[in-house]
């Protein structure tokens, strides 16, 4: 981590010039037209081969372990093809689609976090030297990844995640060189599923910024919208034609079915002042008879960013490392200061994550640290419901 004001600019004043993947959330891009172009479905390998040829390492979905998650592929014949999730709270499926899409699918376990922000990393090395201890900064050595498949509510979590890593006079140079240098193919949603919430949180389903491609799949291929320089000059190497009308129609139609999908709802008229003011709340404690604490929610959760660091010596002790892992609020050693843990409790961490994640969030960064996509839901091994609960501690008296 470093504190250097002239690079937080240098990369703030990238973003706004339309940097690959840039967040221009702030425009409306319903303000302009956008023109739409269709690449026909057996000419996407081009687009894995020019961004390839570019030298960019493709990461996008693939099935594995009986769920569809992000991973290094170089064809289109390792996408998911026929393949859907069904999602409940603490139950996911995978199961054969009646057709061949390649994107028709919601979100996995995974999300595009780890790309930008590693699980490890080394953040400081000190060497013993013949004058004592000599510290170092890691040179940063940072992959080119383009991300195929890019949801909006994970655009969403990545815009977030800027504003943590990148916003301000800190600035983070892993996630910033990372990031400076990645190329977004994103996928409207035409479908949903029973976990997603995306439109209570004004985050989807539909992508409209952050990006440099935007496709909606159809049966015969998909239509295509640029977001950025980066992306037009990748539109410009593809066998790209105008889109009729009623490819457009027809990609609207299947956007529309995701929103009308979309049943799960949270409210969140004043959520940060309705949650704040029941922090003693019976629900708290009800919630903590079925939490295992075991961090599930907050591992695959896009925004979720807590992490420890630890020294790691060689044998000879000539030689130690600082590496930063991910963690989670929900670990008991987590929150430990001299004499022990802060929050001790299930109920405690669990109400540190919720009112972070949805509440003082706001204060940190601006915005809620949700987007809706309903992983921790998916993912929590006793179905805990984060819209249900919010729901209890906001709308009952205790």
């Amino acid at each position: 981590m470093i504190n250097d004001p002239e690079l937080g600019n240098a990369l703030r004043n990238w973003i706004n010039e339309g940097g690959a993947g840039a967040d221009v959330s702030e425009v409306d891009p319903r303000s302009a037209p956008r023109a739409v172009q269709f690449l026909s479905r057996p000419d996407l390998q081009f687009l894995f081969d020019e961004l390839i040829a570019q030298g960019y390492e493709v990461v996008a979905p693939r099935v594995d372990q009986a769920a569809i998650v992000y991973d290094h592929v170089s064809s289109v014949a390792e996408l998911p093809r026929g393949w859907t999730d069904q999602q409940e709270p603490g139950k996911y499926r995978l199961v054969q689609r009646n057709d061949d899409e390649l994107f028709g699918y919601v979100v996995g376990p995974h999300s595009w976090k780890k790309y930008l922000f590693p699980p490890l990393a080394t953040v400081l090395t000190t060497t013993r030297g013949p004058d004592g201890w000599e510290m170092h900064d890691p040179p940063v050595q940072a992959p080119r990844f383009a991300l195929v498949g890019v949801r909006a509510c994970e655009l969403a979590a990545i815009a977030m995640q800027d504003r943590i890593f990148m916003s301000g006079d800190y600035v983070d140079p892993i996630y910033a060189e990372r990031r400076k240098q990645l190329f977004i193919v994103a996928m409207n949603c035409t479908q949903a599923a029973s976990t997603c919430f995306c439109t209570s949180m004004g985050t989807g389903p539909e992508c409209r910024s952050g990006f440099d491609l935007a496709f909606t799949e159809l049966p015969t291929g998909f239509t295509v919208e640029i977001g950025s320089p980066a992306g037009e000059a990748m539109a410009a190497k593809l066998p790209l034609r105008a889109a009729t009308a009623e490819e457009e129609q027809a990609a609207s139609a299947r956007r529309e079915r995701a929103v009308h999908q979309i049943t799960r709802r949270m409210d969140t008229t004043n959520i940060r002042d309705k949650l704040l003011t029941q922090l003693e709340h019976p629900r708290w404690e009800q919630v903590a008879d079925r939490c295992l604490s075991c961090s599930n929610c907050t591992l695959v959760c896009p925004t979720c960013f807590c992490s420890s660091v630890d020294e790691v010596t060689d044998l000879t002790n000539d030689q130690i490392t600082r590496e930063r892992r991910w963690d989670s609020c929900f670990n008991f050693d987590f929150s430990h200061v001299s004499g022990g843990p802060v929050r001790n409790q299930t109920r405690s961490r669990y109400r540190q994550w919720l009112t972070h994640k949805l509440a003082t969030w706001i204060d940190q960064f601006g915005s809620s640290g949700c987007v809706g996509c309903g992983r921790c839901i998916t993912w929590c091994p006793v179905g805990i419901d984060l819209t249900e609960e919010v729901a209890a501690i906001c709308g009952e008296t205790p």
